[in-house]
């Protein structure tokens, strides 16, 4: 049977609008078991995703949540059918087109972080004319993460740090944790409160992997296209059940 996306409109009473993660992440997994389940070809469960994924994008809007990134389509994703990797290119694109007016008039501001340069030259034009759009909006901020690999990123940044070391413009001892986060792709949203995976696998496949140093993770065993409100209310409220401590007493 196929859920519908859940009603809820305003944040649940139980939780503390004053201790809500500013910034969540999502590893959007199942999607591929969800057809299958349902009998269907896997295309469909990257469609009914996408689905998923507006109305949470929606829902952090609603209860008030300041940054959602979301691991779209990661650097090994590529070793996937053929058939499979052009689907979601092709998905990826019409979307960003469909949608984007949509996304200005609920002030979404929308960002793309990866190794964008491999994608498709139509979807690139589409990735570059959404996040141009919508730059100067003030809502939600909405990262994809896009053929996206957090040793990638973590590479990309040791090297531009190298060779502004090598150019005489940084001395290696001016080096810490602030100056490399700056050469991150996600240096202007910060790092995730809470890191959310579904389908119940426990790992983090690449994803984030500096930036989730301290974040608190949530797995649940519901694959990503039922992820509901209702779903996101449970990884809420565990979360505001935990103390973060960032390593002390």
């Amino acid at each position: 049977m196929i859920t519908k996306p859940s009603a809820l409109q305003q944040l649940p009473a139980d939780l503390d609008g004053e201790r809500l993660p500013k910034h969540v992440a999502v590893i959007m997994d199942g999607n591929g078991r969800w057809a299958k389940l349902h009998g269907m070809p896997r295309f469909m469960g990257h469609r009914r995703g996408v689905d998923t994924l507006k109305d949470l994008l929606r829902c952090c809007r609603d209860w008030g949540i300041q940054a959602l990134t979301v691991y779209a389509f990661s650097s090994e994703n590529w070793g996937r059918p053929l058939e499979e990797v052009n689907f979601l290119m092709t998905l990826f694109e019409r979307v960003l087109r469909q949608e984007l007016q949509e996304m200005m008039e609920e002030n979404v501001r929308i960002n793309f972080v990866g190794n964008l340069e491999s994608l498709p030259k139509s979807l690139q034009e589409e990735i570059r004319r959404s996040v141009e759009n919508t730059r100067n909006n003030k809502g939600i901020h909405f990262t994809i993460a896009t053929n996206y690999g957090g040793r990638q990123e973590i590479v990309q940044a040791c090297r531009a740090i190298a060779e502004q070391v090598q150019q005489g413009l940084l001395q290696p001892q001016q080096i810490d944790e602030a100056l490399f986060e700056r050469h991150l792709y996600t240096s202007d949203v910060g790092d995730p409160d809470l890191l959310i995976r579904t389908s119940g696998e426990m790992r983090l496949s690449n994803f984030l992997l500096w930036q989730v140093a301290y974040s608190e993770l949530y797995v649940t065993e519901t694959l990503w296209p039922d992820f509901n409100r209702e779903e996101f209310h449970y990884a809420l409220r565990s979360y505001q059940k935990r103390e973060r401590r960032f390593g002390k007493v």
